[in-house]
C-alpha cells in the first residue's frame, strides 16, 4: 500500500507549508519507515482524514472526538511556543479591531462574528463555550459569517466586515511572524479557554508498529527532527489520550447546558 501524508493545517505562507513538509520527511526518516510514502500538498481535509491510508496528517481535537476516534489513533500532540499556548494545550486570541468600541466579550453582542468553520474547536467551539453564559434565549451575535479558514477571518474583522473572532493563537503567532502586516490593526480582547491542540494522528489501519515508531520518534526526538521542529516554534510533544481530548466536548455541554447549542 502505498500511504499517504498531508500536514497543511497551519501553512498559512510558503515557508510553513516547505518545513512541515520537510518535518514530516524528517520523522519519517527517524521512524525508518520504509514503505512507499506520498507527500500531498493539499487535499480535502475533512474527508482525507477518515481515509485508511493516511499515514501522518494533522487535525483539529473537535473533529477529532466527534467523527475521526474510531478510525484514527493518536500519535503526539505538539507544544507550540506562542503566546495563548502551554505545554500542548492552546487556547484561541478573540480579536477585535484596534480602536473598536468592543472593550469586553459583552461589547460583542449583536455585532458581526466571523468563524472559520462550523467543526472547528478553535474557531467555533471555544467561542461559542466563551459568549454561552452571555447569550438571550440561545442568541449572542447578530450574525456569524463562515470564512473557512481563520486567515480569511481575520482578514474580514481587519476590513471592517466582522467585528469579532476567535483565532487560534498558533495561527495568529505564524501569521504575526510570517506577515506582520496581517495582524496590523487588529487587538486582542481576550483569550478563550485551554485545550489539547490539534494533534498528529494516523490512520486506524495503520500497523501499530509503525504508529508505534512514530510516536517515539516524536517524543524522543533527534537532532535533526529537532531542528525542523525548531524552525516550526515547536517545543515538545506530548502524548496526549482521547481523555484529554474529552476536554473539548466538556467545552461543548457547557454551552450546552447554558441553552446555547449553536453559534449565532
Amino acid at each position: 500500500m502505498t500511504w499517504n501524508v498531508a500536514l497543511p493545517m497551519y501553512n498559512v505562507s510558503p515557508r510553513l507549508r516547505r518545513e512541515y513538509e520537510s518535518f514530516a520527511a524528517s520523522l519519517l526518516a527517524q521512524a525508518e519507515v520504509t514503505n512507499e510514502v506520498e507527500l500531498l500538498s493539499s487535499t480535502d481535509l475533512p474527508s482525507f482524514w477518515r481515509r485508511d491510508d493516511v499515514l501522518l496528517t494533522q487535525t483539529c481535537g473537535y473533529p477529532y472526538m466527534t467523527t475521526l476516534r474510531d478510525n484514527s489513533a493518536l500519535l503526539a500532540t505538539p507544544c507550540y511556543d506562542f503566546p495563548g499556548c502551554e505545554g500542548a494545550d492552546y487556547a484561541s486570541a478573540i480579536i477585535t479591531r484596534t480602536g473598536s468600541d468592543i472593550q469586553s466579550l459583552a461589547d460583542a453582542r449583536g455585532r458581526i462574528a466571523a468563524a472559520n468553520d462550523p467543526q472547528s474547536n478553535s474557531g467555533m467551539n471555544v467561542l461559542r463555550h466563551a459568549v454561552a453564559p452571555l447569550a438571550w434565549h440561545g442568541r449572542f451575535f447578530g450574525e456569524v459569517r463562515w470564512t473557512g479558514s481563520h486567515a480569511a477571518s481575520l482578514r474580514m474583522v481587519k476590513a471592517g466586515e466582522a467585528d469579532i473572532a476567535a483565532i487560534d493563537c498558533v495561527t495568529y503567532g505564524y501569521l504575526k511572524e510570517e506577515d506582520a502586516d496581517s495582524v496590523h490593526g487588529i487587538t486582542i480582547l481576550q483569550y478563550t479557554k485551554s485545550t489539547p491542540g490539534l494533534p498528529l494522528i494516523a490512520a486506524q489501519a495503520v500497523p501499530e508498529a509503525i504508529r508505534e515508531r512514530m510516536r517515539n520518534a516524536l517524543l524522543d526526538p533527534g537532532a535533526a527532527l529537532r531542528d525542523h521542529m525548531r524552525r516550526l516554534r515547536i517545543s515538545g510533544f506530548e502524548a496526549c489520550t482521547n481523555a484529554d481530548y474529552e476536554r473539548i466536548l466538556q467545552l461543548e455541554a457547557t454551552a450546552l447546558a447554558l441553552g446555547y447549542p449553536k453559534l449565532n
